[in-house]
Formats: structure tokens, sequence, C-alpha cells
């Protein structure tokens, strides 16, 4: 306990303690919504365009989180603007993202052959965490509260719409306008997410935890709050099984990975014991 508790005194501990507190809260509040909505594809798609903007910033000297945030949401504006035209574009939207990931191998490559460190690629595949600076947790506490606070606005008429769409519509929301609003405050949060996790691990905080806590409970608010809990317990764990588990040689994003994916598979027997078959 000494041990652990001795860590804190590293501002490296600090910040990556602070950032994934703040990605774990937003993300599960985001993906409650991505998954009443069935858009864990644009979640996955929004989280590989982030890696050409962070690859792209690493080549202009710029922060790779300032990166994820203008290119997710550029193509987030690009996806809200299909509307309902979106579905069943799968071979459209895969054409973007294969551009997209050649587009981040073609940045990573230049970035690699200037003689700088070549582990970024690394660090925005699978995450960073550890490397995460007092400044990117600032950037993130500040957009993580525009968004949350965005959220709480949209609320009412965000969850109507994305439970009952066409009646919503029929009740004069505006489900486009919606769609679209929601669609870049995803991308802010998924680019948050890549900070921590990585481009090719975000669906585990921003899926796992809402799927979880929507297996056992239906009323949205307490589906929200056990949302951001599995969130806090999946990052929190993480990291304290990397800085003092028996595993300290593994990636954080391994132990966040698999924590989702332990909730997860923990709830489906409890689904099945609160709906027992008649």
């Amino acid at each position: 306990m000494q041990e652990f508790l001795h860590l804190f005194h590293y501002d490296f501990v600090q910040n990556a303690y602070l950032a994934g507190t703040i990605v774990a809260i937003v993300a599960a509040v985001m993906g409650y919504f991505v998954v009443l909505r069935a858009q864990a594809f644009a979640g996955e798609a929004l989280s590989d365009i982030g890696l050409a903007g962070a690859a792209g910033a690493a080549v202009l000297g710029v922060g790779s989180l300032i990166g994820m945030f203008c290119l997710t949401i550029l193509a987030a504006l690009g996806m809200g603007a299909l509307g309902d035209r979106l579905r069943g574009r799968d071979v459209e939207i895969g054409m973007v993202l294969s551009f997209a990931l050649g587009l981040g191998v073609l940045f990573l490559t230049i970035y690699s052959q200037s003689g700088t460190n070549a582990a970024t690629g690394v660090n925005v595949l699978f995450g960073s965490i550890l490397s995460v600076t007092r400044g990117d947790v600032l950037t993130t506490l500040y957009s993580g509260i525009a968004t949350l606070l965005l959220i709480a606005l949209l609320f009412r008429p965000l969850l109507f719409a994305s439970i009952d769409p066409e009646v919503a519509q029929t009740r004069g929301v505006p489900v486009r306008l919606l769609s679209m609003l929601f669609l870049v405050l995803l991308a802010i949060a998924t680019a948050e997410a890549v900070l921590v996790v990585g481009a090719l691990l975000v669906l585990a905080l921003l899926v796992a935890p809402a799927a979880t806590a929507l297996r056992l409970t239906r009323r949205p608010l307490t589906s929200l709050i056990l949302s951001v809990a599995l969130g806090l317990l999946t990052i929190w764990g993480g990291l304290t099984l990397a800085f003092v588990g028996p595993g300290r040689h593994l990636p954080v994003g391994f132990f966040i990975a698999a924590l989702a994916a332990l909730f997860y598979a923990i709830s489906l027997p409890l689904k099945r014991l609160r709906s027992p078959r008649r």
C-alpha cells in the first residue's frame, strides 16, 4: 500500500490517473448513447481517422490531441451530414477509413524518417497514458467539461431521438441536428479515449462499460451512473495493475481492455439471472 501511495509523488502517475478519470467519465456517458443508437461502428471509424490526425500533427510539430480533435470533428461533420443515409454505407465508409489509415501510415513513416522518436505510432495505436503531460490533462479537462455540459443540455431530446427517432421527429424533435451534434461530441470523446488506450482499443472504454450497464439495468439514470462507475473501475484498475500488479512489464492498454471485457462477461450470466426463461 505504501509503495502504491508513493507512486503519486511522480508527475506522470498523477497525470495518468487524472487524464484516465476524465476520459473514463466522458467515454462512459457518450458510450451510453453510442450503444442506444447502435453507432459503435461510428466510434471505431472516428478512432481510426484520429490516427491520421495524430500522425499528421506529429509531422507538423503540433500536439497529437489537437490533431485528433481537428480530423475527427471534420469526419463527424461529414458523417452527420449524411443523416439517415449513413446507414447502409459500409463500403463508402470503409473506403474513407482505409484512406485515413493510409494517410496515418504515410505521416508516421515521414515522422520516423525525420530522425525523431518512432514510438509515436505505437503510442497512437495502443495508447500512451503514461506519457500524458499536464497540458494534455488540462486540454482533456476543458473539452470533457464542455462535452458533458452539452450532453446535459441535450439529454432529454437526445434520449428520445435515440430510443425512437421516428416518433421523436413527428413530435418536432430536430433528429438530424441532434445526430450531427452527437457525432461531433463523439469525435471529441473518441480523441480523448485514443489518448489513453489508443486507436485500436478505443471501444474498450467507449462501448464496454455502457453495454455492461445496459445489460444490468434499463433505467437511463441508473445505467449512466453504472456505466461511469464501470469506466472508472476499468481505468483505475488497469493503471493500478500496471503500476503495482504482477504484470508491471505489460502495457496499460492490455489491462484496461481485459478488465472491460471481464466486466462485460460477468454481466452475461447476471442478465440471465435477472430475466429467467419462462
